[in-house]
């Protein structure tokens, strides 16, 4: 049978490897230049050494059966309604693409960068030397991403690096081992603040004003108290968000694509995984398995 996988990423890798040891014919189409969605693109140069993404879609590819088409971008040139008429069944791993907005005024002024197209950038980089990074680094988020940036910015040279986190140390989403690499390092963590507005000159960020936070009955509220902090770059690592390329066609829950328990969408024929799936979480282990939990769905769907 022809199955469509989108999505070169680790769940679209891992469904594609095993539909094709199921004996099923596989395309791959996929957005960007390179396999591997975040590995390649969203994980830290430091941390992924030794083209460690592409060696790992290299051993996915080698058992045959699989054909790979880069610059293939679900709703532009790619149409879901195509795709499912033209192939027995189709897997969704599309990743998340959009940047959640920091909600402020001037946060798209000059010196303020996301932080995941700046990791891409990296990894796609021949020469680091080249890259910006400012002396006075603050890096708003608390997840891997938010580390991540942060350490990164440090090796490159940035002499004063701050992650600002709205909650306690405690809360924070990057794992307790993310956290000491990133203060071994040399980052400083300020928690229980908030950025409440962007200091802007000549139409270029030089720091933000922030708030200091506290719960009260459960509920995360500014006190009131605020204190400036210089920068000559800031970081928006505070989360990505699912476009919807299928023009409505799948039923979404919470903003993802609802899948059940086999990564079944909502359409007959469709699947899905990943970190585009509802109830995600947002790990590449996870996102393997749901590649290999689709695969033997549709497999079973595909032999009656």
């Amino acid at each position: 049978k022809q199955v469509a996988v989108v999505g070169a990423g680790p769940a679209g890798l891992a469904c594609a490897h095993r539909l094709a040891l199921h004996g099923h014919e596989v395309t791959i189409y996929e957005a960007r230049k390179k396999s591997g969605g975040l590995n390649e693109y969203g994980i830290a140069a430091y941390k992924a050494v030794d083209e460690f993404a592409q060696r790992e879609a290299d051993y996915v590819l080698s058992i045959g059966g699989i054909t790979v088409q880069h610059g293939k971008a679900l709703g532009k040139a790619l149409k879901l309604a195509d795709v499912r008429k033209s192939h027995d069944a189709v897997f969704l791993g599309l990743g998340l693409q959009g940047v959640n907005a920091l909600g402020s005024k001037d946060e798209d002024a000059d010196g303020i960068e996301d932080a995941v197209a700046y990791i891409s950038e990296l990894r796609q980089a021949k020469d680091l030397s080249k890259l910006p990074v400012g002396r006075r680094v603050l890096v708003i988020g608390g997840g891997m991403t938010a580390v991540d940036v942060a350490v990164q910015s440090k090796l490159l040279g940035a002499e004063e690096v701050t992650i600002l986190y709205r909650r306690s140390q405690a809360q924070m989403k990057a794992s307790g081992y993310e956290q000491e690499l990133a203060q071994t390092r040399g980052v400083k963590l300020r928690c229980n603040v908030m950025p409440k507005k962007v200091l802007v000159k000549d139409g270029r960020a030089i720091g933000l004003r922030c708030e200091y936070t506290h719960e009260v009955k459960g509920k995360l509220t500014g006190t009131g108290e605020t204190f400036d902090l210089p920068a000559d770059m800031i970081f928006k690592a505070i989360g990505q968000t699912f476009i919807d390329v299928m023009g409505g066609a799948l039923v979404l829950d919470g903003g993802r694509i609802k899948v059940d328990a086999d990564r079944r969408t909502s359409v007959a024929g469709i699947w899905a995984g990943g970190d585009c799936a509802a109830g995600g979480q947002d790990l590449t282990v996870a996102a393997v398995d749901d590649g290999r939990r689709a695969a033997d769905s549709i497999n079973s769907y595909l032999k009656g």
